[in-house]
Order: structure tokens, then sequence, then C-alpha cells
């Protein structure tokens, strides 16, 4: 079957889109990526999604219009990719498409009723690409007592494993998440979401630089800066989060506006150099000490994706925390990391289309394994 996975991140900047030849069944699964396609968002959009990340803005006529507004986005991403590959749209058998995530509630949060929302209206996609599209994956899980997340470990399960070496598959998104792979299946596999990623950064780039800048590219100005360690000590003393066992997930309610905001106060003084500096350690640490409070062992090596494995401070930082793991990317396992997420939710979707579970409640703590998502035939 040829597939699409659909994924749009916590940093809201494009629509990732990959095209992907999947066959067989777990635990042999053979894909083959065709194409990869990124539609970036334009400014009124992006601000309209971030409106939306926010209680005070998210009003129910701003969430109702740009759920429609971003199945238009995702259908054009779409389409993208099947023509990248060189398709035509009805040689498509389905779509899988993540949507944006606006508002999360894990269980045991204290925030209300565990509780997910995706948007990206799934009809929508369905009717501009004439593609069966999956989507509302993390709900099902939630239903059977999860998370909701992390879903993308039981892709990495399936795509990434080694024979001979244990793997932590790090994840760095907006959010950070972790899937520990022990070395040929023997052992559990099992993930969570280890604390902030990018979202804490690229906030305050944009903050200290009036709007000119939407991240610290390639690590510019926290290479520039000199690390606060006591505030960073003092973050991770304080965060709850950090003390959680996992299974875990967390997000923007928690990592986001509000908490930069809080941090960059306490660092008003600072140079936006070791402002930088200190919130890209905050990262690393909370990547580094979810590693030693939580994994069986320290992993062999740590394969990163996600915009983060394009930062050379947290790199470098992250080499600092785990010296005994090799760093690499998920590509030297053949899995190029920037249409990672997008091809896991073109597999999640393919799970869906055969009617197998999607979920690894090892991850995310679901009672059992379920089929994900909704089907809208096209």
């Amino acid at each position: 079957m040829i597939g699409v996975g659909l994924m749009c991140g916590t940093s809201a900047d494009s629509i990732d889109a990959a095209c992907v030849r999947i066959e067989g069944a777990p635990p042999r699964l053979q894909w083959e990526l065709l194409s990869f396609a990124e539609l970036e968002l334009d400014e009124s959009l992006r601000r309209e999604i971030f409106a939306a990340f926010r209680p005070e803005t998210g009003t129910v006529d701003r969430l109702c219009q740009l759920n429609f507004t971003l199945g238009e986005a995702f259908a054009k991403a779409a389409l993208k990719a099947v023509g990248k590959a060189g398709l035509l749209p009805d040689q498509v058998d389905f779509i899988g498409s993540h949507g944006q995530t606006v508002w999360h509630i894990p269980p045991d949060s204290g925030m209300g009723v565990p509780s997910t929302l995706q948007l990206g209206n799934p009809a929508v996609i369905a009717q501009r690409t004439g593609i069966t599209v999956v989507s509302d994956f993390r709900s099902r899980d939630m239903a059977a007592g999860g998370q909701g997340a992390p879903l993308v470990p039981f892709v990495d399960v399936l795509l990434l494993t080694d024979p001979q070496k244990s793997r932590a598959v790090q994840n760095v998104g907006g959010i950070g998440n972790v899937t520990w792979l022990p070395a040929g299946g023997a052992g559990e596999a099992f993930g969570f979401d280890t604390g902030p990623g990018n979202m804490l950064l690229d906030r305050a780039a944009e903050v200290l630089t009036e709007g000119r800048l939407r991240c610290d590219l390639d690590g510019k100005l926290a290479l520039a800066g000199t690390v606060r360690r006591d505030l960073v000590d003092k973050w991770m003393a304080e965060e709850p989060y950090f003390a959680l066992r996992p299974p875990k997930s967390t997000g923007r309610e928690l990592f986001g506006v509000q908490r930069c905001g809080q941090y960059l106060r306490e660092m008003e003084a600072f140079s936006k150099e070791d402002v930088l500096a200190t919130l890209t350690a905050f990262t690393a640490r909370s990547i580094g000490e979810s590693y030693r409070a939580y994994l069986p062992a320290l992993p062999d090596e740590v394969l990163l994706c996600g915009g983060g494995a394009r930062n050379p401070a947290l790199r470098k930082l992250l080499a600092e925390e785990l010296p005994a793991s090799r760093v690499g990317v998920t590509e030297d396992a053949g899995l190029p990391g920037d249409s990672k997420e997008a091809v896991a939710f073109a597999v999640l979707a393919y799970e869906t289309m055969h009617d197998r579970p999607g979920n690894l409640p090892a991850a995310t703590g679901a009672a059992m394994p379920v089929v994900l998502g909704s089907i809208t035939k096209a």
C-alpha cells in the first residue's frame, strides 16, 4: 500500500508530509520513503494556531474556523508529497493525519478530565485529495486509559531496533520524547515525554529578538553564551513533572508561553546569549536526568530527530550529559530525521487500515493495545 503521513508539531512552522510504500505486518514491516515535502505555514495562519494554544485567546469561533483552515493546509501538504513522488492521488491508498495539537490533558495531571484536541478536519482533507484519511490517533489510546502520547515508540520499535546495540531514540520537537529500544528486542521497549524540547528555546529567541528570529538558528546564540547551572538545577528541582514515573506526557500547557515568561523574568539581567545557553542546557539536562532516572540502563547510542537534532549547542550539551553514549541522528540508522514523525503516522495509519492496534501500552500506559484513529472515506 502507498500512504501519506502528515505531521505538524508544536512549533507550528510547517506541515511535514511523507509519501511511503508499506508492505507486510509487524514485526516484519517493509517500508520505502517515496518522497518528503514540507508546506510552510504563512504567518497569519501560524498566528491563529498560536492563539489557539492559549486559553485566553483560543475562543470557540477561532477553533471552529481553524479546524477547517488547517484541513485545507493538510490537504495541500499531502498533495505536494504525492506529486513529488510522481504519483496521482488515485494511486494513494490512505493519508494518516496527526493534526495540530492545541491542547492536551494527560491522566493524573490535575488539570481536569483526561483529553486531547487535534485540529485539521479530516473530511476537508478527504474531499480535497480524494484519498481516505485516518485521523484522531490519540483519542482511542486515552479512552483505554493511556496518555495518548507518545505514539511514535510503536513505530520506533519496528524501524529502529538494532540487533546488538541498545538505543534511545530522542525526538526533540517542541517537546522532547524518548523511545527505549533494548538490543535485539531482548526486553520491553517503552517511551515517554522527557520534558521541554525546542519550545522554550524558540519562544525565548522570538521574544529576545523582538520577533526577528523564530528560533536560535544553528544554536549560535547558545554557543556564544554561558550556562547558569544554578538556574538549571533550580528549575529541575522545582518542576514536579520530572519526578513523575513513566508513562507520562506533557506539552505546551506546561512548557509553553507562560513557563517561558517565568524563566525570562528570572533571567532579565542576562544577555540573550546567556539566556539561550541556559535554556538549552535545561532541555539537555531534562533529557539526561530522564535517562538516568527511568531507563533500565544508559543506551549504547542516542539517535536524535526533530528540529533539535540540527542544533549544535544542544547536541554538544547532550554529549556532555551522556558521555557513555554515542550521540548521533536517526539518519545513521537509515531514517531521515526530518521525515521521521510523518513516516510514523503513515505507518500508524497503515496499521489502522488493517484493523491492527497501533499503540504501545508500555509507552502510553493504556490498559491494552487498541486500534487507533477514525477513518474518513474518500
